[in-house]
């Protein structure tokens, strides 16, 4: 099997477009380039296809290294025969792999080492063969200063069948399918824990025993986070029968004095070595599968919150809310910067109404203030309730923004090094402002597993989650684009081939020496060199430029293109761009040449329509029921406006104004059946939701979208 085929597995392509693909990986290109402005190598895959054919690259690579090692180990051993190095050779399963290896890896004195250093190898192959009537009186034959009697003698013997078969590959193998189909997890409260309250929060999980392959993910991860606070006791049961059936059918071949012997050896590796390892295995699994499954819906919310959308460039002022602390006030101006910063008292109990209502008015008339955003932390509502009660000249729109990870922005490095000489209420207040101007240029200065959009994202594999939730931020980023003149390090860090020492190098050239008149200025960059900016520069937009290209998708490679299609039409290419009756006249075929195929064309083509859009949707107002402060204000049947604020793979939860979100089940989605929740919401999405139940002593609040 070559790599190509060895990815093919995993990744719905044709070996040609994984080879290119490869080959343009290799060739330093970035994903987000290759599925843009590579099209015609890659077959038009898209980034999520690139990423995992890098991925089972890097899989298929290590694998190779692997068997390398494998084979040299054996080799030194001298124990390397043909038939072994040929099934290493064709082996592409990595569980496979190490199953060939158990015999011969280091380990730990074994009791079937200890037997095998008395001498009582030769027996145990006796005993496996099964072909003596009598083989106690050839156990006698083994008796030494070691072994006592004939009983120590069949024991060490036994000892050593019982490995032989516990690293049998093949056995293994077929042992291993068994329990993926038919292994239970059994989930019990730890006698250990005697702690009331963690007690109850895992109480749905006590006493509970179900087939592994069928328990949902969020399950799974639950009731193994309840194993590791200490408060359940997890194990994976299997049926002992068959399993004993299924490794004597292999090993009894015939009914004479070794039977009982090999039955021994069967129980015994069974309970001592197959099982406690399989069970662990079959467990490790399915915990595999659902945090990948717990990745994927914590990436898919990201996705969405990253591409929240943008109120743009706006005068904003921003609160924090607190009651006894105040409220922290900032204003910002269109490009995110602080003019001003202060704490009002709203609230109880010092209750300074009057004087907050008189600086907030003064603060939006003097820094011509054009919105207003709210966290929606403690005090929001009634935050919120003081703020549209003012009466203005130029009423501002009022926002309630969604803080959650602002505390981490304004304790982070980041948020010291933007704002060195203030504290990090102010910088939390900032945090909330800029978020309402532009989410994805604020949220990719938080660690992204922080933002709060996650199931169970502190009991999954750490690698995978960061190196998919990096993944996304990557697409985002580059699927929104930049401003080049405007962008901070922290967003320029995550652009198609820049990082984030070239993203200072950015950042301080254009410090010095004033914005960047057009794209090409990106050559004079410190150790910018032509690879990168091949990557990059068709992701960073500069729309002061004399080019309109430059304020497009369009890679300046394919300037020239661009060109030659104005030529065609008589035109010139400020003519063409938001044209669509020209650009509609145009056929792209004749334009297809050795480096450039239809599908780049087509792009282009769509780009010079809308040049620069942005993909997100406009920002809209929304507003809570007025009537709703607390959970205490809650009664069942209740219909209410609220904003979806997570996705699970059981259900959704929806912030309706108070403290606490509530719960829609997935049974509660939709009339129709929902195999995938986001199928049916999205992050953000405004919502009318009705209450079903309300438990005031656990604050859980169950709602259903069936109104």
């Amino acid at each position: 099997m070559n790599q190509e085929q060895f990815i093919a597995q995993f990744v719905q392509a044709l070996p040609k477009q994984i080879s290119n693909t490869i080959e343009l990986l290799q060739d330093s290109c970035t994903v987000p380039f290759i599925a843009r402005y590579r099209k015609e190598k890659t077959g038009n895959l898209d980034e999520v296809a690139i990423e995992n054919i890098a991925k089972y690259s890097n899989v298929f690579a290590d694998l190779i290294k692997r068997k390398e090692s494998v084979l040299q180990s054996i080799e030194e051993q001298n124990m390397l025969t043909p038939e072994l190095k040929s099934k290493i050779e064709k082996c592409f399963d990595p569980t496979e792999l190490e199953d060939l290896y158990l015999p011969y890896k280091k380990k730990k004195t074994t009791k079937g080492m200890i037997a095998k250093q008395k001498g009582l190898e030769p027996l145990a192959k006796i005993l496996l063969e099964q072909n003596t009537r009598n083989i106690e009186e050839v156990a006698s034959k083994y008796l030494n200063e070691a072994v006592e009697n004939e009983e120590e003698a069949l024991k060490g013997a036994c000892d050593i069948v019982a490995e032989w078969i516990n690293e049998d590959a093949e056995l293994r193998q077929n042992l291993r399918k068994k329990y993926t189909k038919t292994a239970l997890v059994q989930s019990k409260k730890n006698k250990k824990c005697s702690e009331e309250e963690k007690i109850k929060k895992f109480g749905a999980y006590i006493d509970k025993s179900e087939p592994l392959h069928k328990c949902p993910s969020h399950r799974l991860l639950a009731m193994l986070r309840g194993e590791t606070e200490g408060v359940l006791s997890i194990n994976v049961d299997m049926e002992q029968e068959p399993i004993l059936w299924e490794i004597e059918k292999k090993y009894i071949r015939s009914k004479n004095s070794c039977t009982p012997y090999i039955q021994s050896s069967i129980k015994d590796s069974f309970a001592r070595l197959l099982n406690p390892a399989l069970s662990n295995e079959t467990l490790q699994h399915f915990k595999s599968l659902a945090d990948n499954d717990a990745i994927l819906v914590f990436g898919d919310n990201l996705t969405q919150l990253l591409l929240s959308p943008p109120l743009g460039q706006k005068n904003i002022l921003a609160l924090d809310p607190g009651f006894r602390t105040g409220c922290k006030l900032v204003c910002l101006n269109a490009q995110g910067d602080l003019l001003y910063h202060n704490t009002i008292y709203p609230h109880e109990p010092q209750n300074q109404k009057q004087e907050a209502s008189v600086q907030i008015k003064t603060l939006c008339e003097k820094y011509k203030i054009e919105a207003i955003a709210i966290g929606n932390g403690t005090a929001s509502r009634e935050t919120e309730a003081f703020v549209k009660g003012i009466t203005f000249t130029t009423p501002p729109q009022v926002y309630v923004v969604n803080e959650s990870g602002a505390s981490i922005y304004s304790a982070s490095k980041t948020g010291r090094e933007e704002f060195p000489d203030h504290d990090v209420t102010v910088r939390g207040a900032i945090s909330i402002g800029r978020r309402l101007s532009d989410p994805l240029a604020e949220l990719v200065k938080i660690e992204p597993k922080s933002i709060g959009v996650g199931q169970y994202q502190h009991d999954v594999n750490e690698t995978k989650l960061k190196e998919e939730l990096d993944n996304v931020v990557v697409r985002c980023v580059n699927k929104v684009g930049v401003n080049l003149n405007t962008a901070s390090k922290h967003l320029l860090a995550y652009i198609s081939g820049i990082g984030p020492k070239l993203a200072e190098n950015i950042v301080q050239h254009r410090s010095e020496n004033g914005p960047f008149k057009s794209r090409i200025d990106l050559k004079k960059v410190a150790r910018l060199g032509p690879k990168a900016y091949e990557q990059a520069i068709a992701f960073l937009k500069v729309p002061e430029s004399k080019n309109p290209l430059d304020n497009s998708f369009v890679h300046p490679e394919s300037y020239e293109i661009v060109n030659k299609m104005a030529q065609s039409m008589g035109c010139k290419v400020t003519d063409l761009i938001a044209n669509k009756d020209l650009l509609n006249q145009i056929n792209p075929q004749i334009f297809v040449d050795e480096k450039i195929g239809l599908p780049t064309l087509q792009d282009i083509l769509k780009e010079l329509e809308k040049p620069g859009l942005d993909p997100r949707k406009q920002t809209q107002i929304f507003s809570f029921d007025p009537n709703l402060k607390t959970i205490n204000d809650l009664r069942e049947g209740m219909v209410v406006p609220g904003i979806v604020n997570n996705i699970t793979n059981f259900g959704c939860f929806v912030d309706i104004g108070i403290k606490e979100s509530g719960l829609v089940h997935i049974s509660n989605l939709s009339k129709n059946f929902v195999s995938k929740v986001s199928d049916v919401v999205k992050i953000q999405q405004q919502v009318q939701v009705k209450v079903l139940s309300i438990d005031m002593q656990s604050k859980r609040i169950q709602l259903s979208m069936l109104v």
